[in-house]
């Protein structure tokens, strides 16, 4: 009986922290052989969670800020995460689970291949005195030519990668979201090394 019961706590716990992915076209025995992407970001049209739009979701927040006089400063801190903090924990996180070099991924517009990141959703988490949670994000990670932008090698959906923690409390959003990249650079980089 506790052998049963052990195997069945490990199935669960596995389930739980199984990454969640569907490719939507093309196959990733496409990417066999590249060594070289350059990254590229696109966050048209992505959804705050409980929010209908990204810009009701600043409207809300900025209201909250601004008897502090802090909302213009909340908005554009909103937007330069992404190049400060999403962007560069992606990439570097990427590069990291390649150490010898076999894959490496930059903004690099001349390389053959392009991965394109496009953001669908983002939870932010939260960090307060008592509890946390981390942020969440929804991306399809496109590969096509460079070149040839048509020509797309595989398109894949992580859906609800979850962010690796900071610190235990992490109260500044940009980098509880930055976490979230970095577990889908993560979760990327497993399913490139099945083609190495």
């Amino acid at each position: 009986m506790k052998k049963v019961l052990i195997i069945v706590l490990f199935l669960s716990a596995s389930a739980a922290f199984s990454q969640r992915f569907d490719i939507l076209s093309g196959q990733l025995k496409n990417l066999k052989g590249i060594t070289e992407f350059n990254v590229t970001f696109d966050y048209k049209d992505l959804k705050v969670h409980g929010y209908d739009t990204e810009e009701a979701y600043l409207q809300d927040k900025m209201k909250k800020r601004e008897d502090k006089g802090t909302d213009e400063v909340f908005k554009a801190a909103w937007y330069a995460d992404r190049e400060s903090k999403y962007e560069p924990k992606f990439i570097e996180y990427f590069n990291k689970k390649f150490e010898k070099g076999e894959i490496k991924a930059a903004k690099n517009p001349e390389a053959k291949y392009t991965m394109n990141i496009k953001t669908l959703w983002i939870y932010p988490g939260y960090s307060v005195v008592a509890a946390a949670e981390p942020a969440k994000i929804t991306a399809i990670v496109t590969i096509s030519e460079t070149a040839n932008p048509s020509n797309i090698l595989v398109s894949i959906e992580f859906d609800k990668s979850i962010g690796i923690e900071q610190g235990q409390f992490d109260f500044d959003q940009g980098y509880r979201i930055a976490g979230a990249y970095e577990k889908l650079a993560k979760n990327l980089s497993m399913q490139l090394k099945r083609f190495l």
